[in-house]
């Protein structure tokens, strides 16, 4: 099974020369967890052109810095993907700025949040289970680094779960099969604090100390993985 991992953005300078591009993160994650899987990559938001369906069994989405709303010229193209794969049937996963470009373009709403900036680990509650959450768990703590947020999900959508800080943060979409999540599952502790600490000046000294410490903690990053491989398995074509 063939994932496409549309690069929506890259990790900022200096971090890009420590630690490697997002579709190595994921690639490094889930290929042990699905030996079939193979991968490649389209920097999208560096002016590489959208895939065609047929280049791919599912789509993997990744974060970046930019906002979904804020109109980049290849913002329009990557949504019209989502809507591409959604219609042919094929899985997709979106991930922080995925989940949220997912989310818009299949009719929800994403804003900057008036709750300010989430990071470091946050801890999600399972609202909704389904079979390729196996195991099983009713809560999951994973790294987060973002300021927006979908607002308002897409009709027919089901929340699978949230926080309080952020409700809508894993949906399943009923343009399906396609799922995404505000959580960033292939952030190592490395990365995540390296990032935290690159952003201490724009992020309040009483958010980022605390958060800082949460990363030295306790990670589902691998039983997000593990669903994530799932997902792609059980909706394989």
């Amino acid at each position: 099974m063939h994932i496409r991992i549309l690069e929506t953005g890259a990790p900022p300078a200096p971090l890009d020369q420590e630690f490697s591009a997002y579709p190595a993160m994921f690639e490094r994650l889930l290929a042990p967890l699905g030996p079939a899987l193979t991968f490649s990559a389209t920097a999208i938001h560096q002016g590489g052109p959208a895939p065609a369906i047929d280049e791919f069994d599912g789509l993997l989405i990744t974060g970046s810095a930019a906002g979904v709303y804020e109109g980049h010229d290849w913002i329009a193209p990557a949504e019209d993907l989502v809507r591409r794969t959604a219609d042919a049937g094929k899985p997709q996963v979106g991930i922080c700025f995925g989940h949220q470009l997912m989310a818009q373009a299949l009719g929800g709403r994403v804003e900057k949040s008036d709750k300010g900036w989430g990071v470091g680990v946050h801890d999600y509650d399972i609202r909704d289970a389904t079979e390729w959450m196996d195991p099983a768990q009713g809560r999951i703590a994973c790294a987060v680094s973002h300021q927006d947020q979908v607002v308002a999900a897409p009709p027919g959508a089901r929340i699978l779960g949230g926080s309080e800080f952020c409700p809508l943060a894993m949906l399943d979409y009923a343009q399906g099969p396609a799922i995404s999540f505000q959580p960033h599952p292939e952030f190592s502790a490395d990365y995540a604090s390296a990032l935290l600490r690159l952003r201490r000046g724009r992020i309040p000294a009483a958010v980022a100390d605390p958060a800082l410490a949460t990363l030295s903690g306790k990670s589902d990053r691998e039983l997000l993985a593990r669903w994530i491989v799932n997902f792609f398995q059980l909706n394989a074509r």
